[in-house]
């Protein structure tokens, strides 16, 4: 039937339209009998229900929340960090009613980024793995939209789910200084070597704040040694395969090698095991993160709460009982198998 409308629902049932309203949005404000009967009418009608995007435009809420981050949208899918997070903040969207729109925002087209964020139809964000100065950070401040993010800030009207990165980092710094190295290599994330040859960078090259900060432990913990930076592309299992190799192929090979994620970690392991490399004796490797496959692998690593940090992010920007807008999250250094003495040469 053509041009049938709530209002047509409502005069068939007997009932005012705010009752058929709620037969869609408040379930619970009417008995079941009564709902069953408003919903087998519309159906009956031809009334497929409130229109949304007018919804959303009478209450101002787009019921959805953004997830920001700087890869493509597999990454959302396919590494465990990620996964775990989004599980966690998923748990707390779903307990509010509301969606989770994920946002990739590509680290080459930064103004398509950047529009998609003016343009998004969201009542908040979580800002994960986004560079500090990206232009869709300030998009989301001048639009006066909620936000909170997995870098820990300085400025106390920001709103925050992190860990001390340079402390986690400097536990794994003193591990591995107290075994004797020296030498240790870093991989880290970085768009300059996607899709290419490993590169090294300067700590000023990095880029993302957070391995940043993790490079800062562990240089504070061991000051006295050398400290290289390598990057096999964007953070995956196949960019530390990468790093590794050209690491471990090189002349100057170091004594340690770490992954500032698991997965890069991994990577490296699957690069010593086909170089005939014994983690722990022959080299050390060590990660970040403590995903499910480090403890199958034996990989020493920093321990964090990866799903408690996605609900901390969901409480604050969904729940009005939460109050507390900056959360330091505690951190394990997890020793096993893949770290040992530094070999002599």
């Amino acid at each position: 039937m053509a041009g049938v409308t709530l209002k047509t629902v409502a005069k068939a049932v007997g009932v005012s339209p705010s009752t058929v309203s709620n037969a869609y949005n408040k379930p619970d404000q009417l008995s079941t009998a009564l709902r069953e009967r408003i919903l087998a009418t519309a159906q009956e009608l031809g009334y497929a229900g409130p229109d949304a995007s007018a919804r959303a435009l009478r209450s101002g809420k787009a019921g959805a929340v953004g997830v920001l981050f700087t890869d493509k949208l597999a990454y959302a899918f396919s590494d465990p960090y990620a996964v775990g997070f989004l599980a966690g903040l998923a748990e707390v969207a779903e307990e509010f009613s509301t969606s989770l729109l994920l946002m990739p925002l590509s680290s080459t087209d930064i103004a398509g980024g950047s529009n998609a964020v003016q343009q998004a139809a969201i009542d908040a964000a979580a800002i994960f793995c986004v560079p500090g100065g990206h232009p869709a950070l300030e998009i989301l401040a001048n639009r006066g939209i909620p936000a909170v993010s997995t870098d820990r800030g300085d400025h106390p009207d920001l709103s925050w789910v992190a860990i001390d990165e340079v402390e986690a980092a400097a536990q794994l710094g003193e591990h591995l200084a107290r075994l004797g190295h020296r030498d240790v290599v870093v991989l880290v994330d970085n768009a300059q070597a996607a899709g290419g040859r490993p590169v090294e960078l300067t700590l000023d090259e990095v880029g993302y704040t957070d391995c940043e900060l993790r490079i800062r432990g562990l240089q504070k913990a061991m000051p006295d040694a050398r400290l290289r930076i390598v990057s096999g592309g964007h953070n995956a299992f196949a960019s530390g395969l990468r790093g590794a190799e050209y690491v471990l192929d090189s002349q100057d090979r170091p004594t340690a090698i770490v992954g500032l994620s698991d997965v890069q970690a991994l990577g490296a392991l699957e690069a010593m095991k086909v170089r005939g490399l014994v983690p722990g004796r022959d080299l050390s490797l060590a990660g970040f993160d403590d995903i499910p496959a480090a403890a199958a692998a034996g990989l020493t690593t920093v321990r964090q709460p990866i799903k408690d940090k996605g609900r901390a992010v969901g409480r604050i920007l969904l729940d009005p009982a939460t109050t507390e807008r900056q959360q330091l999250m505690p951190t394990q250094l997890i020793v096993r198998s893949s770290s040992g003495p530094a070999p002599r040469h």
